[in-house]
């Protein structure tokens, strides 16, 4: 057998085993994302993830292996999309965030008379500004 149809054999056999690892993790990722949205009871929206990065990092035992991130949609009214992802280290679960909307309250402000005018309508209490 020629030395170009061992390195094609060769290559074949790395983009199948590529492919194939990818599924696996896609459906890792997937199975992650499905138990983080049922467990903070929102609902994961079109059933899937997308690939957004892939590349390499070592893990724990100092092993180089293939980071992937993923994205996803998921939903905490039904009427409205919001945005989570994750990223597997090799074929585990490295990290998973869901970006719950964070509502901030800003603080009331008093004029200077209404100020005043609760001082003096309340004596007892103080004004904590």
């Amino acid at each position: 057998m020629p030395l170009t149809e061992s390195f094609f054999i060769l290559f074949l056999g790395a983009a199948i085993w590529y492919g194939l690892a990818t599924l696996k993790a896609r459906e890792t990722g997937m199975q992650a994302a499905r138990a983080a949205c049922c467990e903070e009871g929102v609902q994961l929206l079109d059933e899937t993830v997308v690939g957004r990065f892939r590349g390499f990092a070592r893990d724990a035992d100092g092993q180089l292996r293939i980071r992937r991130h993923y994205s996803f949609e998921f939903s905490d009214t039904g009427d409205n999309r919001r945005a989570g992802s994750l990223a597997l280290l090799g074929q585990e679960v490295e990290w998973l965030h869901l970006r719950m909307p964070l509502y901030l309250v800003p603080p009331v402000r008093r004029t200077p008379s209404e100020a005043s005018h609760q001082a003096t309508a309340n004596p007892n209490s103080s004004d904590e500004s």
